[in-house]
């Protein structure tokens, strides 16, 4: 068998060498294949426009794919010197002394440095943890006090194409409860209340006036604009676009024209690498394209009987103690249709009609003809969350409620609810990280899941034991 080996490798180099000598005499220049660059071969947004079909969109797939796997180097432009890891692009007062930090970033090589359990494009060890900041404009944190970042651990992408097709559609529905509200309000000349519900989940309500006043205080797991910003612990990434160009400058130190371009900062090398344009928006799209289209989690059917019949009575459990108020098992979605960019895209990120106006049918894809319905013929989306934020810790469980600084407004105790789909293949758990079972995770419950939480408690050991059968059923698998 070696020599087959060597055989083979011998052959691969000859063809290299052959193709590379056609190269030269054609004059049709070919990139090393030995190049230590990643991106030497740009995606054109050109080429993905409009509804693509089946095999233009595996390609544009293939090429997040391979950009979410490599390991980028400093001849990609690798390093942010004079820029810090604040979303809107700031300048730092010095450069930094090193470039890699498990600080304020970079911090990992590949998205799939972070992103690899159980695999590439799932969840993260607590070694992979990162720190969160707001980025601040005058100063420079290179720290890990929690006084100045939040430290966070990973979450997988498995199904997050449709996690965002479904904040987008509970969006329209929260919004257009408003605009209704203002309509019935001035028509009438009476103020109107409103409740706000999208795919069954209660958001609060609105009082809205015949002058065209919007009284938001009872507004309650989403932001005053309310539009559903379903990615991150905190609930304050709109979409993949945004989270794709948030990462590549925080952990990579690859900035995105479309946000740290001339466009927004006057300039082509923002963080003063001596390299230019280093993300173009066909490399963002093709990292989106990526994401995306990973297939959602699943429910393993056990092989040993008893853990089927203990895993049956746990999800009995898991519905009796209230733990799908909020971990919903699944939320219907109209369209498989993924815009990119999304509807909801803001500044900093290409938007609609600004060069890129891409569709990914999500329904070609095998594993989405695999997705339940409902009798409107409706996608159940399997995910066990409800897209909304709740207040997780109080003062006596205060656990799951550990840090000192509030994100985008979000009070510090606030979180969105965790996907449960794929909960048995991503330990460990908790935002930080820091627990290593799923008893432990359900037990640091507070807040408004208190009284969930307690209902756990008062399950006997055999209860608690069948409703982490169910729990260890909700796998990613290959």
């Amino acid at each position: 068998m070696p020599g087959t080996v060597g055989t083979g490798l011998m052959a691969a180099v000859c063809l290299a060498l052959s193709s590379s000598t056609a190269a030269e005499s054609s004059s049709v220049p070919l990139r090393d294949i030995w190049s230590e660059r990643t991106l030497a071969d740009p995606v054109s947004p050109g080429d993905f426009q409009g509804r693509l079909e089946l095999h233009e969109l595996q390609s544009l797939m293939d090429a997040g794919e391979h950009l979410f796997n490599a390991r980028f180097t400093t001849l990609d432009g690798v390093g942010r010197p004079m820029a810090t890891q604040a979303i809107i692009p700031t300048k730092r007062k010095r450069a930094s002394r090193s470039a890699f930090s498990r600080t304020a970033g970079m911090d990992a090589n590949a998205c799939a440095s972070c992103h690899n359990v159980p695999l590439v494009g799932g969840a993260g060890d607590f070694t992979a943890n990162v720190f969160v900041s707001e980025g601040f404009q005058h100063t420079d944190f290179d720290t890990t006090d929690p006084q100045f970042s939040n430290e966070r651990n990973t979450n997988h992408l498995f199904g997050a194409g449709l996690v965002e097709l479904l904040a987008r559609e509970m969006t329209v529905e929260l919004q257009t409860q408003r605009a209704q509200a203002l309509q019935s309000a001035r028509a009438s000349g009476q103020a109107t209340r409103v409740e706000l519900t999208a795919k069954g989940v209660n958001f609060g309500r609105l009082d809205v006036y015949p002058d065209g006043r919007v009284a938001t205080d009872h507004i309650d797991g989403v932001d005053q604009d309310l539009v559903i910003r379903p990615f991150s612990h905190k609930g304050v990434m709109t979409s993949l676009r945004q989270f794709t160009i948030n990462a590549l400058n925080h952990h990579h130190g690859l900035q995105a024209v479309e946000r740290f371009g001339q466009r927004w900062t006057g300039e082509d090398d923002h963080d003063e690498d001596g390299f230019s344009d280093e993300i173009g928006p066909g490399e963002v799209s093709a990292l989106v394209a990526w994401q995306a289209t990973l297939p959602p989690p699943g429910r393993m059917i056990p092989t040993d009987e008893r853990w089927q019949a203990a895993a049956a009575s746990g999800e009995k459990h898991f519905e009796q103690t209230g733990c799908n108020t909020c971990h919903r098992t699944s939320l219907p979605l109209e369209s498989l249709d993924f815009a990119d960019p999304g509807t909801l895209d803001a500044a900093g990120t290409l938007r609609r009609g600004e060069g890129i106006d891409a569709i990914y049918p999500l329904a070609l894809l095998e594993w989405a003809q695999r997705l339940p319905r409902d009798d409107s013929g409706r996608y159940l989306v399997p995910l066990f969350g409800d897209l909304k934020r709740h207040r997780i810790a109080d003062q006596t469980l205060s656990a799951l409620g550990n840090e000192l600084l509030s994100q985008r407004f979000v009070e510090r105790n606030v979180f969105m609810t965790s996907e449960l789909w794929g909960i048995a293949s991503t330990a460990p758990y908790g935002h930080r990280g820091d627990m290593t079972t799923l008893a432990e995770v359900i037990d640091a419950h507070g807040g408004e899941a208190r009284s969930s939480r307690d209902a756990w408690a008062s399950l006997n050991e055999r209860q608690k034991s069948e409703m982490i059968a169910f729990l260890k059923t909700l796998v990613i698998q290959p």
